[in-house]
């Protein structure tokens, strides 16, 4: 068993009810930007959904064609060069998918309709398939047909700052917003996020093992939320090998160690036992601990 950075701890005082609704029947969605968000945020809920049987669906919005590369062997394959790293990504994401269990996957508008838009003001922001691009009503209504298609109770995605203010992120977020609003079947939206204190914890704690070939984040340099603001908090120690398993995959994005990972800025996050979210639509009762916490059929 790996050695906890941290306790799992829920900022809810009151006692979760139980879930009505049977594994089975629990369907669950998640919108992401890039191959390698899914698992980087939510890989861990991915993994326990998944194992408990509820249905889990990953939409993934565009193939991180303007990712930066990390092993140098691979690095022909990038923008600046043959421009098949969307491709190669793919083939990443199937692997991470296949890693965190019985997992379905969709293209937002099938795969390669919608390219990465790398960062703000930069030339990859101009291409004519970059997702920011693009018509928020025409991206909401590929979203949508996916909701018709897998009927989800849940769905998540990112605040309205993308987590970290990338562009693709945060049109991730409109699209999910505008797909969602008013749709009477989906009873929970929610927003992945990152606590402040925990990750806090995770970054001491990585700070006393040596060298990890990566430097270790300061305190306040990780974009986080107030933990006071976190509604759920989902506990995934028992499936962070899936989630080790998922991150390797992705191996020209992310650098991973037993309590680790790193991109390709090559500075060191702790992973922890718990993802984190913020409640954006629906009821909270119940919801403290787990994603459908109090809903019933």
């Amino acid at each position: 068993m790996a050695i906890s950075l941290w306790a799992v701890t829920s900022p809810i005082s009151s006692t979760s009810s139980a879930s009505a609704i049977s594994p089975e029947s629990k369907r669950l969605l998640l919108v992401h930007a890039h191959p390698d968000d899914e698992t980087l945020t939510t890989g861990g809920t991915i993994a326990r959904y998944a194992a408990e049987g509820a249905e889990v669906t990953v939409v993934t919005c565009t193939l991180g064609e303007e990712g930066e590369i990390i092993p140098p062997a691979l690095a022909g394959l990038g923008a600046w060069a043959a421009d098949q790293l969307g491709g190669y990504r793919s083939g990443e994401l199937a692997a991470a998918c296949a890693a965190l269990g019985q997992v379905r996957h969709r293209y937002l508008g099938g795969i390669g309709r919608w390219r990465d838009s790398g960062m703000a003001g930069t030339p990859s922001a101009e291409h004519p398939r970059a997702f920011t691009r693009g018509t928020l009503d025409e991206q909401a209504a590929q979203l949508a047909a996916l909701l018709d298609e897998f009927r989800p109770q849940v769905v998540v995605s990112y605040d309205a700052f993308g987590g970290y203010g990338h562009p693709d992120h945060i049109r991730a977020h409109q699209v999910t917003t505008a797909a969602t609003e008013g749709r009477a079947d989906v009873a929970r939206v929610f927003h992945t996020v990152a606590s402040e204190e925990q990750t806090r914890r995770g970054l001491a704690g990585l700070r006393g093992m040596g060298d990890l070939g990566a430097r270790v984040a300061a305190d306040g340099e990780l974009p986080t939320v107030a933990d006071a603001g976190i509604s759920t908090v989902v506990d995934v120690e028992p499936y962070r090998r899936a989630k080790i398993a998922a991150l390797t995959a992705h191996a020209t994005q992310v650098s991973v160690g037993e309590h680790h990972f790193a991109l390709s800025n090559g500075i060191a996050q702790p992973l922890g036992d718990a993802e984190h979210y913020v409640l954006a639509r629906g009821s909270a009762e119940g919801c403290a601990a787990e994603l459908f916490g109090g809903l019933t059929p």
